[in-house]
């Protein structure tokens, strides 16, 4: 792998001899929400030197349960990052027991979300410094920080912002329709409640204008980093950020490696594909990262005015993640030369 170091024209290039570039920080913006997106965090995490790297997360599937304030892809990003992340499901915390969670049953709470012993604790902590007018982007650093997280993770704003989505069973709130039912539901439509009265934070917007490259993750192009470039203020600030932007297709061969995208793309009317996933991003980034399953859809991706990386894009190891990062980095480079 080549090594990632920065050079002039306040781009991401690729050289054989770091020392050629000595002293140099590169600063790198990841957009990312969901498993996938935090596969790929971790990647750049292990590729780059600590503090160069910054994660803006979805929370558009946060939510109230039992008083506590959940936020599920925060906490997905900033465990993977940590190393403490259930290996097994992606989210949640390694070895976690469900003690709590049985003794809400017990008391004849419907357990649906499975929230784990220690897992409790930081959305108890989470809640109770909100309570007391912290913003959740000052939480989130405390708590990453607490737990030995070297980079920056965002979230995408501090307004609370809600996904509601239509179905033949009626209106879902998100983790009703991902967790509770199981994704089962046929997706007609999309809300996104409280997005008017969100505002991408200073420290975002900081962090995309000092980027270097702008990678976005393999989430769900709908719910994941949709909420995100729909915050007001957020595309405006990708668009003049000098940067080159690449996003990474999170559909191999038309299907989705982990959750609902590719069923979500189709029941709205949108190509399951890495070109519709390029047509999701289009004014957004100047190049696709798409797996080699997908190497027919480069043409179509070529005609939106996007270069195309092909790649074995599937992460199945820590290897994996730190190989692709490090081409997508690569490629960021190319973009920007």
């Amino acid at each position: 792998m080549l090594k990632v170091a920065f050079s002039s024209g306040a781009k991401i290039a690729a050289c054989d001899d770091a020392e050629d570039h000595s002293g140099a920080v590169v600063k790198v913006v990841a957009l990312a929400g969901g498993v996938g997106g935090a596969k790929l965090a971790s990647g750049l995490q292990a590729v780059l030197t600590p503090g160069e790297l910054t994660v803006v997360v979805n929370t558009a599937d946060d939510f109230w349960l039992w008083g506590l304030r959940i936020c599920p892809d925060l906490d997905t990003v900033m465990y993977t990052l940590a190393g403490i992340a259930n290996p097994e499901t992606g989210w949640g915390v390694m070895d976690d027991t469900f003690f709590a969670l049985g003794m809400l049953s017990r008391y004849g709470e419907d357990a649906w979300f499975r929230v784990g012993d220690r897992d409790l604790a930081t959305h108890v902590l989470r809640t109770s410094l909100l309570r007391e007018g912290e913003r959740l982007t000052q939480v989130t650093a405390r708590l990453a920080a607490a737990l030995g997280v070297p980079g920056r993770i965002l979230p995408m704003c501090d307004e609370p912002v809600s996904t509601l989505l239509y179905t033949p069973a009626g209106k879902l709130e998100f983790q009703e329709y991902f967790v509770r039912r199981a994704q089962k539901d046929e997706v007609l439509g999309v809300e996104l409640r409280g997005i008017g009265e969100a505002r991408a934070s200073r420290e975002v917007e900081d962090a995309i204008s000092a980027a270097d490259a702008v990678v976005i993750c393999p989430s769900n192009p709908v719910v994941s980093i949709g909420p995100i470039l729909s915050v007001p203020g957020m595309r405006r600030a990708l668009a003049e950020s000098g940067a080159p932007k690449a996003a990474v297709s999170p559909l191999v061969g038309g299907r989705a490696l982990k959750g609902p995208a590719d069923r979500m793309m189709s029941s709205l009317g949108r190509e399951a594909s890495a070109l519709g996933v390029a047509r999701e991003y289009e004014g957004v980034v100047g190049g696709m990262v798409v797996d080699r399953a997908d190497e027919r859809e480069r043409a179509g991706i070529e005609d939106l005015g996007m270069e195309v990386l092909v790649t074995d894009a599937v992460m199945r190891s820590e290897e994996d993640r730190a190989r692709l990062a490090g081409e997508v980095l690569d490629f960021c480079g190319s973009l920007g030369a």
